[in-house]
């Protein structure tokens, strides 16, 4: 049986988490703004030549490396590292670039009005960075200067996420008649001190106890 070529194997995986089809690269800061999104969340690849349907148009492939080089280094802060990869596929180029997951997040790419914003990954889209989320970046940079303090209404938070977990930033809120920025502050710390877990995973970001087996 014939081997698939890698590059229609991959395409047959369809746009997602870790995929992105670009039929071709005419806005610069768009496309920062894919990089920014992997970079952030936990990499993948662009396929520089295929439309949204997986057909692949073919590119000059010169070029479209260019473009992804100025993204990459004059429109993400910090810039964004990749790797690149030429495939040609009957007679037609396509550009595989690959950006790893970084340790230097959170990267941002300027949004539609020049403003430079942080972009995660979710599903085959790329959306603005949560405000906890760059809370939490935030508090993961300067760890010492975090303090917990156990109180009363800290452990009915606890007992309450015990016993409704999953729960959201609203649902604390609502519960306890706090602020959102408040409400951020304390569960971003509590996921600092491995009290809680985050998902990011879906539209919502939920928090659950952390178990003490995996402690």
């Amino acid at each position: 049986m014939k081997k698939q070529h890698y590059i229609k194997e991959l395409i047959s995986q369809g746009e997602g988490l870790h995929l992105d089809f670009k039929f071709e690269i005419s806005d610069v800061p768009k496309i920062a703004r894919s990089l920014v999104a992997f970079a952030n969340t936990d990499g993948g690849k662009l396929l520089i030549g295929v439309n949204d349907e997986g057909v692949i148009k073919g590119i000059q492939s010169a070029e479209e490396f260019h473009m992804i080089e100025n993204a990459a280094n004059n429109y993400c802060r910090p810039k964004v590292n990749f790797t690149s990869k030429e495939w040609s596929f009957k007679g037609k180029k396509v550009l595989e670039v690959d950006i790893p997951f970084s340790m230097e997040y959170p990267h941002k790419a300027p949004d539609h009005s020049g403003k430079y914003k942080a972009y995660i990954r979710f599903e085959d889209q790329n959306l603005l960075a949560d405000s906890i989320l760059i809370k939490l970046w935030d508090k993961e940079r300067n760890q010492n200067d975090i303090q917990l303090i156990y109180t009363e209404e800290l452990r009915n938070i606890l007992l309450y996420i015990e016993q409704n977990e999953p729960v959201k930033v609203d649902d604390i809120m609502s519960a306890f008649h706090l602020s959102k920025f408040n409400t951020e502050h304390l569960l971003t710390d509590l996921v600092i001190f491995d009290v809680l877990k985050m998902d990011t995973s879906g539209s919502n970001i939920l928090f659950y106890l952390t178990d003490l087996n995996e402690m």
